[in-house]
């Protein structure tokens, strides 16, 4: 078997990241307030910064996972 990627999977490989899946949600919930929904330019600027938020918090956690040592500290 093969590990490279066929049909479909090869172009949306990037989408297994939830740094990607986040940023994605943010960008469509975004357009969707703005064009769809009645909403306000602070709701649509709540969608965008709470996405932001949990892309940093996905970071941090990311960043502490591959930082810690074995030992525990």
């Amino acid at each position: 078997m093969s590990d490279v990627p066929a049909g479909w999977r090869r172009w949306l490989w990037f989408l297994r990241s939830r740094k990607v899946q986040t940023a994605c949600v943010t960008v469509v919930l975004a357009m969707l307030a703005d064009h769809g929904i009645v909403a306000g330019e602070d709701f649509v600027a709540a969608i965008i910064a709470v996405g932001t938020a949990v892309i940093l918090g996905i970071a941090v956690e990311d960043h502490g996972a591959k930082s810690s040592t074995p030992g525990g500290t």
